[in-house]
Parts: C-alpha cells; sequence; structure tokens
C-alpha cells in the first residue's frame, strides 16, 4: 500500500509496507433524535445510508464495508439493497462502540468508523484515512479541511485545532481558536472519519465517559483525555453531516450544483 504524503500529517512515522487489512464500518442507528430516522431519510431522491454506503464501497483499499446497526428495519434495508451489514447492541452509547462489537467478531488490521450522516463521503475521504493509519504507531486518525463560512458559528461543524505535527488538541462545537484581536485566525472543521487500532478501540470501551466528551458530545474527546493522541490529516473535500433540516436543505443544494 502507498501512502498519500500531502494528507499524511507530520507525527506519524514512514508508512507500512506490509499491506494491511482494513474494515469500514458505517454505524447505522435508526432512532436518532434531532432528525429522527434521518438513516433512511431520502436525500435528493437516495437513502441517506445508500448514499454513504456508495461513497464508502469506492475505495479500492478497503478489504470490507460494514453496516453496523441495531435496527432491524434497517438491517433488512441493507439486505435488500446488497449492503453487508451486521446487527450490532442496542445499549451502545457511540458508533465507537459500535465499531468495537465488529473489531470483537472480525479481524482486521485498522478499523474505520465512517459516520452514517455524511452523504458526501468520497473514496479520497476513505483513502486519506487509510494513508494516516499506515503510519507505524498511530492508534487513531481522522481528518479536518478549511472551515466554510457558513460551519464557523455552527455548533453542528466540529471544530478542531493541532499542533505543528498535526496531532490533535481539541475538538469542539465552539469556534476554536478564539479570535481574540481580530486577526482572523484558521479554522478548520473536523469531518466524521475515524482510524482505530484494536487496543485504542479496546482501550475506548473500557475507560467510562470523559468530562470532556460528556461536555461537548464529541466521543473523540474520550482519547485526548485518556493520552491517545489523535493524527490528524486534511483534506480539501469538505462534506456537509446531516443532524437537521437544515443540513438536508444545504446538502441537496449542493448536489443540485
Amino acid at each position: 500500500m502507498e501512502c498519500v504524503p500531502e494528507c499524511v500529517p507530520k507525527c506519524i512515522a514512514p508508512c507500512e509496507t506490509e499491506p494491511m487489512k482494513v474494515i469500514a464500518v458505517i454505524p447505522a442507528r435508526l432512532a436518532s433524535t434531532r432528525l429522527p430516522r434521518k438513516m433512511l431519510r431520502q436525500i435528493a431522491g437516495i437513502p441517506l445510508l445508500a448514499r454513504v454506503y456508495a461513497g464508502v464501497r469506492q475505495c479500492s483499499l478497503l478489504d470490507q464495508v460494514i453496516v453496523a446497526t441495531d435496527s432491524e428495519e434497517i438491517l433488512r434495508f441493507c439486505e435488500k439493497n446488497g449492503f453487508v451489514a451486521h446487527l450490532t447492541s442496542g445499549s451502545h452509547k457511540s458508533g465507537t462502540e459500535r465499531v468495537h462489537e465488529i473489531s470483537t467478531a472480525i479481524r482486521a488490521d485498522v478499523y474505520l468508523n465512517i459516520q452514517g450522516d455524511e452523504p458526501m463521503t468520497r473514496p479520497e475521504h476513505i483513502d486519506a484515512l487509510i494513508a494516516i493509519m499506515s503510519g507505524a504507531g498511530v492508534q487513531v486518525g481522522t481528518l479536518k479541511t478549511l472551515a466554510a463560512e457558513v460551519d464557523i458559528a455552527n455548533p453542528s461543524a466540529v471544530k478542531v485545532v493541532t499542533d505543528a505535527a498535526g496531532r490533535a488538541l481539541y475538538f469542539s462545537r465552539a469556534t476554536i481558536p478564539h479570535d481574540r484581536d481580530g486577526i482572523r485566525p484558521q479554522y478548520y472543521k473536523h469531518l466524521g472519519f475515524y482510524g482505530y487500532r484494536k487496543d485504542a478501540l479496546d482501550k475506548f470501551v473500557h475507560w467510562p465517559e470523559s468530562a470532556l466528551e460528556r461536555s461537548e458530545r464529541l466521543e473523540q474527546l474520550r482519547f485526548l483525555e485518556n493520552g491517545i493522541p489523535i493524527c490528524v490529516g486534511e483534506t480539501p473535500f469538505d462534506t456537509v453531516g446531516i443532524d437537521t433540516e437544515d443540513d438536508v436543505r444545504r446538502v441537496e443544494a449542493i448536489l443540485k450544483v
């Protein structure tokens, strides 16, 4: 597997030369709170989950793509459309916990968590994430992109700040960094794509929910609070996650262009 140097942050060592087995998992809950049944919601005529699955499936570096759900209805939808799907526990509180359950049943070197509410998922996102995870010693990886003006103050668009080597310092729904003197700092939006090694997943599910995670409602903060660095690569391809009716309208407008 070759690296993609332009997307790889400085925090990782050179790529491993041995081929990796990489599984992409799409956690898919039907009982979402802000936008009920959003995983089966039509986005420009195509169900949200189908859009995400198609985007992930285009990546040629993946060994398998699995929808992980606690919904019999979503399971039937996947079976009807030829998607690989596994029924997972209804007690999971996060997508990471759902990915961990898959990791206990299927062996892989790297597990990707592709959030099921990202209809603008592209194979380039997956390629970039795999390139990050191919670095020696990387336990957790994710992606960022330059924040559009509409997302800078939007609490639904998570912002991330990193150190000079590309390791995450913090993720927040707030506008970070704060523009104290009107200098206009560069804002980066965090995208809903993660890569994990099995050991990191095992640790995550044994740690209690962290204080910052509870405050921000951002599960990745549990890794940072427990000392596991997250390597953040940059991609030019923005996405708009679906959480509200406004998000649906925004994505559909983009897709019409």
